[in-house]
């Protein structure tokens, strides 16, 4: 018994010695995942990476995603290495770049504060709910090539026909096979004659004859109301672009007047701009 225990005692102490071996610890952004020639390619850098992929790359399985990242970055850095002095250019567009990193991270936030519901909410009460009212009209029309067959179906309609029973029958126009029905639509959807004539009529009435390019037309007003507000989600990303854009405008105005902006009087031709040559040491 004595001996169990000790034999027992003794793989104890060496299970809690070797344990920490056995045990992995969890990943940070200083994990590394591959050196290549002395350079560190650590976990962080393939997050860096993942976290500017456009969205679309999300929908790729993670194990491929991940070992793509890694592979990009150990190609990139064999490739990066084959350059042994950082040229004026390279030192130039590095700057550049740098400065874009930057500047888009900035937009990002400010995009972020802008971009809150209740923004949207009132932008869309302004816009939509609070808006002037916006008529609309629904019409008929029947449409002939001259005015003696528009009269004689002014007659007809007077006489009692059945305005969509006659459009099917006499109307030259697309919307003949439907009963002459345009649907609705609000001003300046229409050319000027037939605006004008849908616009004097009463609802239910028939117009007289209106010459346009098209023909001769027979109209009938079936129904005006105003234009209903659209729901919010449709119109969601029209208004989250504007308040991005006038976020960012604000901002940047803010910006340059606070900030010391000295914009040189320089006589430069503007075509240096494709002045490459420059670049060379």
């Amino acid at each position: 018994m004595r001996l169990t225990g000790k034999f027992m005692a003794t793989t104890a102490t060496v299970l809690a010695l070797c344990a920490p071996s056995f045990a992995q610890e969890a990943p940070t952004k200083e994990t590394v995942l591959a050196t290549v020639n002395g350079t560190d390619i650590t976990l962080g850098h393939v997050l860096a990476l993942a976290n500017r992929l456009p969205d679309q790359y999300m929908g790729v399985e993670d194990k491929n995603l991940y070992a793509g990242i890694v592979n990009q970055l150990v190609q990139q850095q064999l490739l990066s290495d084959l350059i042994k002095e950082e040229t004026a250019e390279l030192k130039l567009a590095s700057e550049n770049d740098r400065r874009a990193l930057f500047a888009t991270e900035a937009v990002e936030g400010i995009y972020d504060e802008a971009l809150t519901e209740e923004a949207v909410n009132q932008r869309y009460a302004a816009v939509y709910l609070s808006a002037e009212p916006i008529p609309e009209f629904s019409t008929s029309h029947i449409l002939v090539e001259t005015e003696e067959e528009a009269k004689a179906i002014v007659t007809q309609l007077s006489d009692g026909a059945d305005f969509a029973k006659l459009a099917k029958e006499k109307s030259t126009g697309p919307s003949g096979p439907g009963g002459g029905s345009l649907g609705w639509a609000g001003k300046g959807s229409f050319v000027p004659e037939f605006e004008a004539a849908m616009i004097g009529l009463e609802v239910g009435a028939v117009s007289a004859p209106v010459k346009t390019q098209f023909g001769w037309h027979v109209i009938k007003l079936n129904e005006t109301r105003n234009k209903p507000a659209p729901k919010l989600d449709t119109v969601r990303d029209e208004i989250e672009d504007g308040l991005r854009t006038e976020a960012l405008d604000k901002r940047i105005s803010e910006l340059e007047a606070a900030g010391n902006v000295e914009r040189k009087d320089q006589d430069i031709d503007p075509s240096f701009v494709k002045k490459f040559e420059l670049l060379k040491d």
